[in-house]
């Protein structure tokens, strides 16, 4: 039944994209996609593996001595939703498979410059609210589901600034002293 669910809110999602003018179906530019249920239980909304690089689209970096290679297109595309994602409301089912597709466009297997454009035209065109990082309890509260607080964290971190919770297992110094807050840019504290 969740796979049924799935499958029909992934293909409303393809529909509004042609809608908009985003063809994700065109197996030459996008590749092949594919979309299950994550079969571990994950705390992440979902993911988007992928295999196959085109080696037309191959970019090497020189850092110091070392070369990195990286592609920016891949042929085939493995989008993963977490079971925890699908018992919330269908809007934010299809904001997470909307995540996951853009990754599956060239140049946007990352959060950087080209994947936050088609955030923001589909956002913009289609009402969406997709951004780099959710927020597990803003949506759960949506979805009139109780939230219970990750209570097996030893340590809490939150931003002086805005109030965001980080929770962590282990705890690095460098958190505090070299990171800042994802949201506003504030200053991190341990409490």
């Amino acid at each position: 039944m969740p796979e049924e669910k799935l499958n029909k809110l992934y293909t409303e999602c393809i529909q509004e994209l042609e809608s908009i003018g985003l063809n994700i179906q065109n197996k030459e530019i996008i590749g092949t996609i594919d979309i299950k249920i994550s079969a571990r239980n994950n705390k992440r909304y979902g993911c988007c593996k992928q295999e196959n690089p085109d080696q037309n689209y191959k970019v090497i970096q020189k850092v110091g001595r070392h070369k990195i290679i990286k592609y920016e297109k891949f042929n085939v595309h493995h989008i993963e939703i977490s079971k925890w994602v699908m018992q919330l409301n269908n809007s934010i089912i299809k904001n997470t498979i909307m995540h996951e597709i853009i990754h599956c466009i060239p140049f946007c297997n990352n959060h950087g410059k080209e994947f936050k454009k088609y955030a923001n035209y589909i956002n913009t065109k289609l009402g969406y609210d997709i951004t780099t990082k959710g927020n597990k309890e803003a949506d759960y509260i949506a979805s009139n589901i109780e939230f219970k607080e990750e209570n097996n964290y030893k340590y809490k971190i939150v931003c002086k600034n805005c109030g965001q919770t980080i929770y962590r297992k282990r705890f690095n110094k460098n958190l505090i002293k070299k990171y800042r807050c994802g949201i506003c840019g504030g200053k991190l504290t341990l409490l």
